[in-house]
């Protein structure tokens, strides 16, 4: 086995250092120290611990950081990069290689990371000489032996320069596609989100990485996660690919009633789009990592949920049972309708969770948040169990997550490719009450072998409100149909209109269902434009 000599920033060896201290790595070891004795580990063991954990009280380790961390400007936390040449396996056989995230800025809970291999656990040692720490002025001198990490991220064997997985900040974690793009976020749980009393965001405080099997082209990492409200063990396989998947095992363990348990949450961002400009003062046209919700149901029904950046929070809960999917997906991905050469909003990969057994009754719960910045994540997905979460019970849960600009589709139906909105009424004619246009584009399934004397019908319903002017007609440029209608509000009433819209032939639906949320103005607002002439 071949030794792996390291030097430090002065040239001087570090072998002998290493040897002297039991330390010497070796080509199957990663490139950090371990320390202390080495302990057997398993995912049993794991959902035992944090069984246990579960019984006594929370214990938080936030903001154990020197406050030369705590301090950093974002610009500051970027110069702290892991120096590449100490990156994990990087003298193996492994597909992978591993780089460790510095604490600081906002990342100010120590997380505890172990190697694992074979079965035993040793933690890794952090230290400063494993950092660059650039510009940021950072004394790495002044900082403790046992500080800690702050998350970690894999490069795989086809870039070993670009990531494709990184776990960040409570339970976060990302991942790419072959676009090699980030853009929204999974977690591993959500607790109360969009609730009264507040959001609490548990967090992974101990990773185990294992040792990638020479030549295979999955990685497994195991985790747990601890809060005031639950802990849990996670277990995810890693296998990159055009869309990188995620299997993932979690158990979780709730300390006390959890009114609200997200399971699978997904975090994307939505500020400007096509069918909602609340905040359309940026020169870009459209500013998302997602533009809609997809659910496949229990019952096999595909529905699309475009987001929004509403004015006020917003909250959904669409009930299921056995679903067979969700997720937040880019389904626009022309680059002229985002014209963002910087951090492309086009190349945004979308997420879909896929359940492994059957999840029982529930829902899918949707929260958008008004933001006035693309910095902000303001949408959130997630499964809520219908059956209460009590203290002492183990929730179990297995899914897939999908990550890449795939398309998810439903078979031989028609998708929703684009919803639009504006004032209502007819064009040339003076209006003399309010109204707001919707129109929804379809492509795919059965649109491109139509005949001409196929009679294609929307269907339309809406929670309150009158329905007019309604039409479905030919989208010769994408290959399928267009459905136009108006929505005339109660008087007065500001009060959210659900609507819903599929395309029929002979009553038999062709399309995916299209459900939106609309929150008419204030009749004050109500401006019908009239031109001077009509």
């Amino acid at each position: 086995m071949t030794t792996t000599l390291l030097t430090n920033r002065r040239g001087r060896t570090l072998l002998g250092a290493l040897a002297a201290a039991g330390l010497l790595l070796t080509q199957a070891a990663p490139a950090a120290q371990t320390i202390g004795k080495p302990q057997s580990f398993d995912y049993a063991w794991l959902k035992g611990h944090a069984r246990t954990l579960a019984q006594q009280p929370y214990q938080s380790h936030e903001g154990e950081v020197p406050e030369q961390l705590e301090s950093l400007s974002w610009d500051d936390y970027q110069q702290l990069r892991y120096d590449k040449e100490h990156a994990l396996w990087r003298d193996s056989d492994a597909l992978f290689r591993g780089e460790l995230f510095h604490l600081g800025l906002y990342f100010q809970t120590p997380i505890t990371m172990y190697a694992l291999e074979d079965g035993q656990a040793r933690e890794l040692a952090y230290d400063r000489d494993l950092f660059d720490y650039g510009k940021s002025g950072v004394n790495a001198r002044k900082l403790p032996k046992d500080l800690g990490f702050a998350g970690f991220r894999y490069q795989f064997h086809t870039d070993w320069q670009r990531d494709v997985v990184a776990f960040l900040g409570a339970s976060y974690f990302r991942a790419v596609g072959a676009e090699m793009q980030y853009g929204m976020s999974a977690r591993g749980l959500a607790v109360d989100t969009a609730m009264p009393d507040g959001e609490e965001f548990p967090l992974f405080t101990h990773f185990w990485l294992e040792t990638p099997a020479p030549g295979s082209d999955t990685a497994t990492v195991y985790a747990l996660l601890d809060s005031p409200s639950v802990t849990g063990a996670y277990r995810f396989d890693i296998t990159p690919g055009e869309t990188l998947t995620m299997k993932v095992d979690a158990a979780i363990y709730p300390r006390q009633p959890i009114d609200r348990l997200g399971v699978a949450p997904l975090t994307s961002m939505y500020m400007v789009g096509e069918n909602s400009s609340r905040t359309d003062w940026d020169w870009r046209p459209e500013i998302h990592d997602s533009d809609g919700l997809l659910m496949h149901t229990g019952g096999g029904e595909w529905i699309w949920r475009p987001l929004a950046n509403p004015s006020s929070l917003r909250f959904n809960a669409y009930s299921d049972a056995s679903p067979r999917g969700f997720g937040l997906l880019q389904r626009d991905q022309q680059f002229d309708h985002y014209q963002d050469d910087g951090v492309f909003y086009d190349r945004r990969p979308g997420v879909w969770v896929e359940p492994t057994h059957d999840w029982g009754e529930g829902s899918v719960q949707l929260v958008e948040i008004p933001t006035l910045d693309e910095t902000f994540d303001n949408i959130v997905a997630f499964w809520n169990p219908a059956e209460p979460v009590e203290a002492g019970r183990e929730l179990l849960f297995s899914y897939r997550l999908h990550w890449g600009t795939q398309r998810v589709v439903p078979r031989n139906q028609a998708r929703v490719v684009d919803t639009f909105t504006g004032l209502g009424g007819v064009v040339g004619q003076r209006r003399e009450y309010f109204s707001q246009r919707f129109v929804v584009d379809f492509a795919g399934g059965p649109f491109p072998m139509l005949g001409q004397d196929t009679t294609v019908e929307p269907v339309i319903t809406a929670s309150s409100g009158t329905v007019e002017i309604t039409s479905a007609r030919p989208q010769h440029a994408i290959d399928g149909y267009r459905a136009m209608f108006d929505v005339v509000p109660p008087d007065g009433s500001t009060d959210p209109i659900n609507l819903k819209l599929y395309l029929a032939i002979d009553g038999r639906p062709v399309t995916e269902t299209w459900i939106y949320q609309w929150t008419p103005p204030p009749a004050d607002q109500r401006d019908l434009r009239n031109p001077g002439h009509l």
